[in-house]
């Protein structure tokens, strides 16, 4: 049995062809219990801006909020990226949609017509059905971000989910009409990481605005999070769209409009956000 892919061997080459900065060098992991931890370890050891980690399975994956990330060895698509930039915290949360920003525009340029979105802050969905994550983590030295570092799982050759996910997962396999490339993927999320995560570090989102609002899966949608005060309490309401700081403006009940910069939302999907996600393509 093979360590690597052969779609993931081509990964350099794929990526030397589009003259990014980033996946440079290139590291592919048979496994590892986490890239993001292997970019973590690089980054204190020196590794350059650009250095990318790449692994056929992860025995610790983990997404947001402490959950972990299933991916069956050769099914997924599981990278860290090292960006070396230095900025003060507040400028992660923009960077964080840039990354899922990133990743929406690869998964959708090989799935196109699938409707890809972009939920808030980095998942990316076709209908109400989770297909990437990205996960931004820093090294702070004081009170500055020196280094930041994008881990992002996609499901890319993945048909079978465990019955637990079944209504909530899908892959890039499922939507597209033409099989997958690993390769492509990595070197295209790459490409517009590169373009973009630099800029909107130094300038906030204001510039991506049509892109956000064009790629939300949220915008008009009922939606609602925990307040963080006693057990039930909870915010809600009308998702309106994503400001320059990169929070979610939602517009409460009582038409005050509110900013979230942090939490996991819950969503109201509709019937017609359902019934496209349980229709999938067959590649």
């Amino acid at each position: 049995m093979r360590d690597i892919g052969p779609d993931l061997e081509r990964a350099p080459h794929v990526i030397a062809a589009r003259g990014s900065l980033l996946g440079r060098p290139l590291h592919l992991l048979a496994t590892t219990t986490s890239t993001n931890d292997e970019a973590k370890r690089g980054a204190k050891d020196g590794a350059p801006h650009g250095a990318t980690w790449v692994a056929e399975e992860q025995t610790a994956g983990r997404g947001r909020q402490g959950r972990s990330w299933l991916s069956p060895r050769g099914e997924g698509l599981l990278f860290s990226v090292l960006v070396r930039v230095e900025c003060v915290p507040s400028r992660l949360p923009p960077a964080a949609l840039a990354a899922g920003l990133a990743v929406r525009d690869a998964v959708a340029r090989a799935a196109p017509g699938a409707g890809v979105k972009l939920k808030w802050p980095n998942d990316v969905l076709v209908g109400h059905r989770k297909v990437a994550g990205v996960l931004v983590e820093a090294t702070t030295a004081g009170s500055k971000v020196e280094a930041v570092i994008v881990g992002v799982g996609i499901n890319v050759h993945t048909r079978n989910f465990p019955p637990e996910l079944a209504d909530r997962a899908t892959s890039v396999a499922l939507v597209a009409g033409e099989p997958p490339d690993r390769a492509e993927i990595l070197g295209d999320t790459l490409e517009f990481l590169d373009r973009d995560l630099h800029i909107v570090v130094a300038r906030g989102l204001n510039l991506w605005q049509a892109r956000l609002e064009a790629a939300d899966a949220l915008r008009g949608r009922r939606v609602r999070r925990d307040a963080g005060g006693q057990e039930g309490e909870h915010e809600e309401g009308e998702a309106s769209g994503v400001d320059g700081e990169g929070r979610l403006v939602v517009r409460r009940d009582d038409g005050v409009l509110v900013r979230w910069s942090a939490g996991e939302v819950h969503v109201e999907w509709g019937e017609e956000s359902r019934q496209d996600a349980k229709t999938p393509r067959e590649g």
